[in-house]
């Protein structure tokens, strides 16, 4: 009987606790969703184009699926806007000369693919004459990969630890006592940041260090600039975590945000090709943080690029740190009696 009671009592319990209920039964349903129309996507097609090519040879040549460029300047131009993965050039016509865009070992064997079926008898010597704009042909998945890992990371431990570490300043009642007193709460808020930035940038410094130096990251660009995105990344995980942590009345209810707002962002981080997901979910990508987190990582860390190319998504990712800033003072005029 005994065991009875508590049994009820646990029921009643959960029952009442609807965060926790839709935890348990939406979020995995949410997850699971995402992960479906992730890896039931259609092939990536990749973005090829040839260049100045001989009209004898284009008689020969099917090319209904290239692009075609006056010269090599424009087709370089156009791979570094993003808007082709690799083309190809017929300065000697028996040697055809292969550059490809190089970020993403998964793109560069689909360029390699699509350029093996102009020249069906020669696939077997094409690698021969491949350039890479970016990276090398020993870059692995690690390397590809390693700028998003490194960025969720740094957001996911950051926002957990802000967000907790928040949460007990208000139930311990410190928030209470300090809202009480004549600091503004504009003030308290910046204060905060301040406090929990300077232990999460370290934090978030150790991370950076560690991944590019221990463990043999690629890195093609300046560590400092990493750093700045980086932190810029971290001011905005951590004024996110303290936005939300004003809506939990626990560390459980803390928890509960993790797998509906952060880990929903990996799948928009540029760690599965966005061009391969359904066009009513990619959407959802530009307003999440570390889809420009991941973009500036990869910038730096892959392509080598300098601290103006970086500009766009920084200004973003600032601009993230702002609103949640706003937001933070809004939410905790609630706590403020007067």
């Amino acid at each position: 009987m005994r065991i009875n009671g508590f049994v009820v009592r646990i029921i009643r319990q959960l029952l009442r606790d609807k965060r926790t209920l839709a935890l348990m039964f939406l979020a995995p349903l949410l997850i699971l969703t995402m992960l479906s129309l992730v890896f039931s996507s259609n092939e990536y097609e990749a973005k090829v184009a040839v260049v100045d090519v001989p009209e004898p040879l284009e008689a020969k040549l099917d090319l209904d699926d290239f692009e075609s460029y006056e010269n090599k300047d424009k087709a370089l131009k156009a791979m570094k806007d993003g808007e082709l993965d690799g083309y190809v050039t017929f300065d000697d016509p028996a040697a055809p000369e292969i550059v490809v865009e190089g970020s993403d070992p998964a793109v560069n064997g689909a360029v390699m693919k699509k350029v093996k079926t102009l020249f069906p008898s020669q696939s077997a010597n094409l690698s021969d004459g491949v350039t890479f704009l970016y990276g090398d042909e020993d870059m692995g998945m690690f390397d590809s990969f390693g700028p998003v890992l490194l960025g969720f990371f740094v957001f996911f431990f950051v926002f957990l630890v802000s967000g907790v570490s928040f949460l007990r300043e208000r139930t311990t009642g410190t928030l209470e006592r300090l809202l009480a007193s004549p600091i503004k709460i504009w003030e308290m808020v910046v204060s905060y940041v301040i406090g929990f930035g300077i232990v999460t940038l370290l934090q978030a410094a150790l991370i950076s260090w560690f991944a590019i130096y221990i463990l043999d990251m690629m890195m093609a660009g300046s560590f400092f600039n990493v750093l700045i995105v980086i932190v810029l990344l971290s001011f905005t995980a951590l004024t996110l975590g303290i936005l939300l942590s004003a809506f939990a009345k626990n560390e459980l209810q803390m928890m509960q945000f993790i797998p509906i707002v952060v880990i929903p962002q990996i799948f928009f981080s540029g760690l599965f090709n966005l061009d391969t997901i359904s066009e009513w979910l990619s959407w959802v990508g530009p307003f999440t943080p570390l889809y420009y987190a991941a973009s500036a990582l990869r910038d730096v860390m892959i392509r080598g690029f300098e601290f103006s190319d970086l500009l766009f998504n920084l200004s973003v990712l600032a601009g993230f740190s702002l609103l949640f800033i706003t937001l933070n003072v809004a939410a905790l005029k609630k706590y403020r009696k007067i």
